[in-house]
């Protein structure tokens, strides 16, 4: 099981299609409208987002933006056996908000079903066979742009839009909040509904507030899904929820090959990103198996990227950093991750895991930034 494409509900779909154009070099792949929604498809390397936006009342965009803000609504998997995941979905209770389905395209075959998540999150289950579309080619819905054909941004297929140069390779995790007390219920319905494994764990406590971690991983294609849970009133899990009135996805983690390359391009589109205290570099640099020769420190330093790494494990370093909330509402924001690649037994591996001392630094940089919205 993989990410296969995340679906933002939003106000105004051009203007975030222009966002993720001008800010994240992503591409437009598609454009389509029926009576109700505008939705535009877009690229980056692997990476594919939906973004959709009512015309009228009667669009379940309206619907969901009437209850939340702008966000995430739908994480989509792709799976090897759609009839297995959705059979043990129904088997331990998920309710199914559509049932399974198949369409044959030209040159291939595209199946799915969707089931709903925590709180108004769903998942949208996807097997595909050949080259399909990335969504379902509808009948009562006519494209919008002509220079893009129906074709929703095809898998595996050159898109109508030539990238020369990818900064993301793919979607790393995706993040996950939950209330206060409902961490083991949302882990246990993971766990028993699409069989994601309990790996990492993180309990962080400051002085203001707090959170617990779990980090979920799929057995089959390493889906990654951290879900966090509030343990205090002033936490930022729990801003994040009453905000977003709800649980619901907090951020998407982008994952890059060259991160300092990539900071130093993205800060150029103006892209905000949460600020790094001085103080944080010297004291990484006191930190057992701190190795001068790792990377360009200096770089690092500048472009204010967090670094954690397990020496006890490997020497390769997780590089990470986070971005602004790219919404009104601080809730929705994005992470940019380099997993370095160190050679094992003649093999070459990634860095694994999130890197707790980066998850407290993360952790307290948000929580910098949301003492500053209550002073």
């Amino acid at each position: 099981m993989k990410i296969d494409h995340v679906h933002f509900y939003v106000e105004d779909a051009t203007a975030s299609r222009t966002w993720f154009e001008q800010t994240l070099g992503f591409q437009a792949v598609g454009a389509i409208a029926n009576l109700h929604t505008l939705t535009e498809v877009m690229r980056h390397g692997s990476i594919y987002f939906v973004l959709s936006s009512p015309l009228s009342a009667a669009s379940p965009v309206a619907q969901f933006l009437q209850q939340h803000p702008p966000g995430v609504a739908d994480v989509a998997f792709l799976v090897q056996d759609l009839a297995k995941v959705m059979s043990r979905a129904i088997a331990q209770g998920a309710q199914v908000l559509q049932p399974m389905q198949q369409q044959q395209q030209v040159s291939g075959c595209l199946q799915w079903g969707q089931i709903a998540a925590w709180g108004s999150l769903r998942h949208t289950l996807v097997q595909r066979s050949g080259l399909t579309s990335l969504l379902p080619l509808g009948r009562d819905a006519a494209p919008v742009q002509e220079q893009f054909p129906q074709s929703w941004g095809a898998r595996g297929a050159k898109t109508a839009v030539d990238i020369s140069e990818v900064t993301f390779t793919q979607v790393d995790h995706a993040v996950l909040n939950v209330g206060m007390g409902e961490l083991e219920t949302a882990i246990a319905w993971y766990e028993k509904v699409l069989g994601f494994q309990p790996q990492q764990q993180f309990a962080i406590q400051t002085k203001y507030s707090g959170l617990r971690s779990q980090v979920l991983v799929h057995p089959e294609g390493g889906a990654q899904l951290p879900i966090n849970e509030p343990t205090s009133t002033t936490s930022q899990i729990q801003e994040f929820l009453d905000l977003n009135c709800g649980p619901g996805i907090q951020h998407i983690a982008l994952q890059t090959e060259d991160i300092v390359a990539a900071i130093a391009q993205l800060r150029q589109t103006g892209l905000s990103l949460l600020s790094v205290p001085t103080p944080y570099y010297k004291q990484l640099r006191q930190r057992p198996g701190f190795d001068p020769g790792a990377t360009d420190w200096q770089a690092v330093t500048k472009q204010q990227i967090l670094v954690d790494w397990q020496s006890e494990v490997s020497p390769a370093l997780l590089l990470q950093t986070f971005t602004q909330p790219i919404f009104r509402q601080p809730t929705f924001f994005f992470e940019l991750i380099e997993r370095q690649v160190y050679c094992r037994n003649g093999e070459a591996q990634q860095a694994q895991g999130f890197g707790e001392g980066n998850f407290r630094a993360l952790f307290e940089a948000v929580e910098r930034e949301q003492l500053k919205r209550h002073s």
